[in-house]
């Protein structure tokens, strides 16, 4: 292996480090807190994005499910074809896209609006369509991403998928959730063993 192969793929890990570390800050804002208290009342909660974001968001709305919080995630394409229907005033959407102006979310901006669907964004750039759109936006804090070319959804994909995770963690709390209602729902696989013994 080259060098400087090597030397990408350590600079790659010290970024996202650093990435994950820069999402600590975001729990001490007051708008995670707002953004868990939505998705903890919220009757239903969609997530939607695109590419690597989307991956991020897929995640999130399982992750949701897993503590009884009713999520699913809709594709972009599916969205403007009739997803949206799956979603109604009150209920949460959270949208993710780094620089808040992915063509393929802004007419689903639109019917969120339309719908009385409280927005929640995941960006970097507070003055995009879907910031101006939100009622909450928790910010993306990077420098550059982890790959040699500063070009794909690494650090950020990092950083995302943390905010999320701090998000479930802090819900489980918000709502009273248990080991013992998630064993309910998971009965299989070596986590359901161990918490259906």
């Amino acid at each position: 292996m080259k060098d400087t192969s090597i030397k990408a793929a350590l600079r790659c890990i010290e970024l996202e480090k650093e990435a994950l570390g820069a999402a600590a800050d975001i729990v001490f804002l007051p708008e995670f807190a707002e953004a868990a208290k939505i998705l903890a009342s919220a009757p239903r909660i969609m997530t939607c994005a695109s590419g690597t974001s989307g991956i991020a968001a897929k995640k999130f709305a399982h992750s949701l499910c897993c503590i009884e919080r009713g999520a699913m995630f809709m594709s972009p394409s599916e969205a403007v074809h009739g997803g949206l229907g799956g979603i109604k005033r009150e209920d949460a959407m959270v949208m993710v896209s780094r620089g808040g102006k992915t063509a393929e979310l802004l007419p689903i901006i639109d019917v969120c609006l339309k719908k009385g669907v409280k927005l929640i964004a995941v960006t970097e750039n507070y003055d995009s369509p879907l910031a101006k759109a939100a009622d909450v936006v928790l910010p993306l804090k990077l420098k550059d991403e982890a790959d040699p070319l500063n070009a794909m959804a690494t650090s950020s994909f990092i950083q995302t998928i943390g905010i999320f995770d701090a998000l479930l963690c802090a819900l489980i709390e918000e709502t009273d959730y248990t080991a013992s209602m998630f064993a309910l729902i998971h009965p299989g696989g070596a986590v359901g063993e161990r918490l259906n013994k």
